[in-house]
């Protein structure tokens, strides 16, 4: 507080002083009681909220036991939830299940697009329980579903293969006749006409060459509302992983229409049987036709990419059959060189094998171009042309290897000679006749032959004319006939007989009598 101004006079100055320090006296007196008091208010607030804090630590003693519970509360209702969705997803897939159950059970026949869905649900329900293998009964669930997508399965099964009975239809000619081209049409003639032969190569490059500005229209073969289902049905056996079921129906089914087509058109079916007993001449005509419209199908039916196994396997089959030819001509090349029939032709003429391989090489000759077809999947870099050539040279070796063993079984050599002179140049001649063979064989093969036939021809005279002229001797006569010599002008000396000189020059013109 401020100090009051002084006023008046001397005496009145220091009354005033008196009372200002009392009232500062009683201001700081009252300042000391208010501190205490604060003091005292202090402390007391100090102690109760000491005993607050103590309370409080008490309390959340107390609550802490609570506050776990609640939590475990909270963590159990979270689980709880948990638990009664993952229940609710496996409920769901059970009722999916019974669902498509009926369903199945009802079969196709009725409707068949809610028989395909109820199959994919199952197949969910598969893949949902394999997931989640670590449910109590998903095991057993499996095993039924699985049982249950089976029987769908056979179901479909059946139902594709009534489909595809029912709506399978021969086609008549006419209808086949119509989707070609105008121009491609029969005029006359029944569709099975098997006496007409094929077009020679200038008809079929003018055919080809028209036919690829040609338009052709497809046969209708199964109607098209029926193909959207065959096709849904097919699928479905397709995932379930019955390919081979699907096949062996489709074809099974399909075969005998498209047979009875053919049959329609005039193609036989022929079985092996009826193939082996067919006259040679019959044959070779149907192989003709069989090797023209094999090229067609190949060529033409067949180009597609999803005919490509069907290609490689005709490309296989032709390399087998490559291969085959080749094992075949090595062992008839074996069996010629190591023929061992004992039988000697007694005049020396041509010999049973010398004919029998000589006509097999003629048969080889008619197919050349099929045989270099064949040689080329063996192809070295000499050619096709030469492959062949070196099969019919080795073929032509064995023979003579054999023929040479043969001809050891004459005791008289002049018959050996007579014997390989006639069985070679049955070789040259017979072989050399066609031009196709002077081809294969060559000028030095026939000429170097032809050598050897005039060398056995020459050996063959030798002897035989030594032992004439020995006959003819004066020693010979006289040592078989017991006469005198001949003279020198021909007439008979000492007895000698002109009948002796006739049955002797008689026995020596017969080879097998040579003395």
């Amino acid at each position: 507080m401020g100090i009051p101004a002084r006023r008046g006079g001397g005496g009145g100055g220091g009354g005033g002083g008196v009372v200002a320090v009392d009232m500062l006296s009683e201001r700081a007196a009252q300042m000391r009681e208010a501190l205490v008091k604060s003091q005292s208010i202090t402390d007391n607030m100090v102690s109760i909220l000491g005993s607050f804090d103590h309370r409080l630590s008490a309390l959340e003693t107390a609550m802490r036991p609570t506050q776990i519970r609640t939590h475990a509360i909270r963590r159990a209702h979270e689980n709880i939830d948990k638990t009664l969705k993952a229940a609710e997803v496996i409920l769901s897939q059970f009722d999916i299940s019974r669902q498509a159950e009926a369903k199945i059970l009802k079969g196709p026949h009725e409707d068949l697009e809610s028989y395909l869905e109820a199959i994919d649900q199952l197949r969910k329900n598969i893949q949902f329980f394999s997931n989640n293998k670590s449910f109590k009964s998903s095991d057993g669930v499996l095993n039924h579903t699985n049982n249950l997508l089976a029987k769908a399965i056979s179901k479909l099964e059946e139902e594709f293969k009534q489909l595809l009975s029912s709506y399978s239809k021969a086609v008549e000619p006419e209808r086949l006749f119509e989707c070609l081209p105008n121009s491609m049409r029969p005029s006359s003639g029944s569709p099975g006409d098997s006496g007409s032969k094929l077009p020679s190569s200038h008809s079929h490059s003018d055919q080809n060459n028209s036919a690829e500005n040609s338009v052709y229209t497809t046969p209708t073969l199964i109607p098209p509302r029926i193909l959207p289902l065959l096709h849904d049905l097919a699928q479905q056996m397709v995932q379930a992983g019955n390919q081979q079921q699907l096949q062996k129906i489709y074809r099974d089914t399909r075969s005998p229409v498209l047979e009875e087509s053919l049959r329609k058109l005039g193609v036989e079916k022929l079985s092996k049987d009826d193939v082996q007993k067919m006259q040679w001449e019959v044959l070779e005509a149907k192989i003709g036709n069989w090797i023209h419209f094999m090229r067609i199908a190949i060529e033409a039916l067949f180009r597609g990419k999803a005919c490509n196994d069907i290609r490689e396997s005709a490309l296989g089959l032709t390399k087998r059959l490559a291969q085959t030819a080749q094992e075949t001509f090595g062992d008839f090349e074996e069996a010629v060189e190591k023929d061992a029939t004992k039988t000697a032709v007694a005049d020396g003429t041509v010999h049973p094998l010398t004919s029998y391989v000589i006509n097999y090489v003629k048969f080889l000759f008619d197919y050349q171009s099929t045989l270099k077809q064949l040689f080329q999947e063996f192809e070295n870099g000499d050619g096709s042309n030469s492959q062949l050539a070196a099969v019919t040279m080795r073929i032509m070796q064995a023979l003579q290897t054999n023929l040479d063993g043969k001809s050891k079984q004459y005791r008289d050599a002049s018959l050996t000679h007579l014997f390989l002179m006639n069985n070679i140049h049955y070789m040259v001649n017979q072989s050399v006749r066609r031009s196709e063979a002077k081809d294969l064989l060559g000028d030095d093969w026939v000429q170097r032959h032809r050598r050897i036939v005039q060398q056995h021809a020459n050996q063959y005279k030798r002897i035989a004319w030594a032992k004439i002229l020995q006959c003819l001797s004066v020693q010979g006569l006289t040592s078989s006939g017991g006469g005198s010599a001949v003279s020198a002008d021909g007439g008979n000396s000492s007895g000698v007989s002109r009948a002796i000189i006739k049955d002797r020059c008689f026995d020596l013109l017969i080879p097998g009598n040579l003395c």
